[in-house]
């Protein structure tokens, strides 16, 4: 699976990597998550349940940090197993660039699975992986970046 996107971020770009590099806030942006436990300053425990398609699993791995150049861009590296359900594994690059008053955020990724998962087809992965990407730039984006309340 190879994913790529961009989002903009109403945030400057520092603020952004301080969010990209909290705990708390990844572990409340990603679906399924109950665990964003930082291990170093370059890797985390990660736990998550997910649905792909019939397989439902409780995943457990790491993420490790790479390449880091603050506040510009790093690289991940990131494995998980989820016992009988398989396994996946892969890497993703992010780069934060000044973007008007806010931060443009480009990513690209690319991972595998195996065991069950192999087996469900990668169009359904695909689209698994694409919503949850998009899930976690709204979540990430109402956490660091609330709009203001409409006013009555």
């Amino acid at each position: 699976m190879d994913m790529t996107g961009e989002q903009i971020i109403p945030l400057p770009q520092q603020q952004v990597w301080e969010a990209l590099n909290d705990p708390a806030i990844l572990k409340d942006c990603i679906s399924g998550c109950d665990l964003m436990e930082k291990i170093s300053d370059t890797e985390y425990k990660v736990g998550m349940t997910a649905a792909i398609g019939p397989v439902k699993a409780k995943f457990t791995g790491k993420l490790l940090l790479l390449d880091m150049n603050p506040p510009d861009s790093y690289a991940l590296a990131f494995e998980g197993t989820g016992g009988i359900a398989g396994f996946g594994k892969g890497t993703a690059s992010v780069t934060l660039s000044p973007d008007g008053s806010g931060t443009r955020l480009s990513y690209s990724a690319k991972a595998s699975v195996g065991g069950k998962l192999a087996q469900i087809g990668s169009r359904l992965i695909d689209g698994v992986a694409r919503k949850m990407a998009d899930e976690f730039f709204v979540k990430f984006n109402a956490r660091v970046a609330p709009q203001p309340a409409a006013q009555p």
